[in-house]
């Protein structure tokens, strides 16, 4: 039997995950690790930039395309990570979250401060 997701290389996406899977909190130390060992395959089955040697990765290409529910464990990992992705980024703010304007400045006079 030919083993699924054989690949030589590690996944790694500096854009999204610079510091790696695991450091980010995004994933569990498992499934940041299936991720380095076998999304590159994930990847390229993910694009069509590789055909399926079995069963098993024609399986995950379906999930890909979302023909069927994820079942396996690389199958929930790899859409987990694909939601992430594609997650609106979120930003953070120093001022409280809302942008302060000069305008209710207007509302007092000089009569309101010697009360």
């Amino acid at each position: 039997m030919v083993k699924s997701f054989l690949t030589e290389n590690l996944f790694f996406d500096n854009k999204n995950y610079p510091y790696g899977f695991a450091r980010h909190g995004d994933f569990t130390i498992k499934e940041a690790r299936i991720l380095e060992l076998y999304g590159f395959a994930f990847n390229e089955l993910n694009l069509s930039k590789r055909e399926p040697i079995n069963e098993e990765e024609r399986l995950f290409i379906e999930v890909c395309k979302g023909l069927r529910e994820p079942r396996t464990e690389a199958e929930h990992v790899w859409l987990k990570y694909i939601a992430f992705i594609k997650r609106p980024k979120r930003f953070h703010t120093l001022s409280g979250g809302y942008i302060q304007s000069d305008n209710h400045l207007d509302d007092y006079n000089d009569s309101d401060l010697d009360d």
